[in-house]
């Protein structure tokens, strides 16, 4: 009889913690998914802003192309130009601001952190990617406003 119990309670013990390893793996793969959208929604945001920035080059090159072609003709060829002038500056390629790219790198490492620290790994994250993107975009912002700063500062010296 002692026997008998001592297997049973070894097998409930074996059956809880058979459980309690699900239901963690359980948890971690809904973290793991979680960051995997929250990526994904990124690389969307991203890419909707690649495309319009692309849109807006192509705009602004065929009517800076439409502005700065202009045909000269000669007595000699009265019907075919002989000349084709156009402007090309270059332009600066624009970015991220730091607002922006500090609230992506804050969510991302509040996330991680997030999940690592909490015990309900998913709530972690959550809260951590909030805070995280929130002090991110903060700390960017600040940077932006320094360096907006300075620029203005070297115009009124020239």
């Amino acid at each position: 009889m002692k026997n008998l119990c001592i297997a049973l309670a070894s097998a409930a013990l074996m059956f809880a913690s058979c459980r309690n390893n699900a239901e963690r793996d359980a948890a971690i793969g809904d973290a793991k998914q979680a960051t995997i959208d929250s990526m994904n929604a990124v690389n969307e945001v991203k890419q909707q802003v690649i495309d319009s920035i692309n849109t807006a080059k192509a705009k602004h090159k065929s009517s800076s192309h439409e502005a700065g072609s202009q045909y000269s003709t000669s007595s000699a060829a009265a019907t075919a130009p002989t000349a084709t002038t156009t402007t090309t500056t270059a332009e600066k390629k624009k970015g991220w601001s730091h607002t922006a790219k500090g609230a992506v790198v804050g969510a991302g490492a509040g996330a991680i952190t997030g999940a690592i620290i909490n015990k309900d790994h998913l709530k972690g994250a959550a809260i951590g990617t909030v805070v995280g993107a929130g002090v991110g975009a903060g700390t960017g912002a600040i940077v932006d406003h320094v360096k907006k700063k300075k620029a203005e500062k070297q115009t009124t010296n020239q």
